[in-house]
């Protein structure tokens, strides 16, 4: 399997969450080869085993887990050309019931994961003067959301870094851009509305909606596989939304 097919291997964090395994299944039809990363071997290897990909351990908050995922991956189908980082979490609070434990898991998983992984992966992009990046964000980080205070600054951040490694690494034919689902129907979102005021919330969000409707893993894969196909070469520090028009751009 090494080089993987199309000659190009993409490392999927967060790949057996709701967005993720959607993720991976776009990119094994556009022909590459996937590594799905995620806490869980097992549950990586079960979405892995659907694509003919492989299943790899990942904590994105512990930089020795990153390099091990990185050097299992390159060993065995070959160095990551594709990296999307779609690894993620939140838990609705008011900002004032927020402390520095929560604010420190927040932005270890969603601002400095994103960074380790890309720490670890460029350099073998450098080397192919090849590579796409694309970083899954959240409308949140364009335009705030009430309760997620920490959560809308860490992906606003991303957005940032996302532009910065653009410019950056474009003169080695790498590019970066940035994905922001808007409220997506995903195991995270319902388990971070679950309570008493859980209709309610869902019912907001989706009334904020220009279509009507929760956003699916479906909606947002799209997008990614774009930006990670050889179609979206000239096309580089991009943030796009799919949210159902929830975000709308001059």
């Amino acid at each position: 399997m090494a080089g993987g097919s199309g000659g190009r291997v993409a490392f999927v964090t967060g790949g057996a969450g709701g967005i993720g395994i959607e993720v991976c299944r776009a990119l094994a039809a556009d022909g590459r080869t996937v590594a799905v990363a995620d806490l869980s071997r097992e549950a990586s290897e079960k979405v892995a085993a659907d694509i003919d990909g492989i299943g790899v351990p990942l904590d994105v908050t512990d930089p020795d887990s990153v390099a091990a995922a990185i050097a299992e991956t390159t060993e065995r189908l070959g160095a990551p050309s594709i990296v999307v980082n779609v690894a993620g979490w939140d838990e609705l609070k008011p900002f004032l019931e927020t402390d520095e434990a929560f604010t420190h898991k927040v932005i270890e998983i969603n601002y400095n994961g994103p960074i380790r992984v890309l720490r670890a992966t460029l350099p073998a992009m450098v080397d192919a003067k090849w590579g796409r990046i694309v970083n899954v964000a959240s409308d949140a980080g364009r335009v705030g959301s009430s309760l997620e205070s920490v959560y809308s600054g860490a992906k606003a951040g991303l957005i940032g870094f996302t532009k910065t490694i653009a410019r950056e690494f474009a003169k080695h034919g790498i590019t970066a851009n940035t994905v922001c689902p808007g409220p997506t129907d995903t195991p995270l979102l319902r388990s971070i509305t679950e309570g008493e005021r859980s209709g309610s919330i869902i019912a907001a969000m989706t009334k904020a909606v220009p279509m009507r409707r929760m956003g699916t893993p479906q909606d947002v894969a799209p997008a990614v596989a774009f930006f990670a196909s050889d179609a979206a070469g000239f096309i580089t520090g991009q943030t796009l939304s799919a949210s159902g028009g929830l975000t709308m751009s001059g």
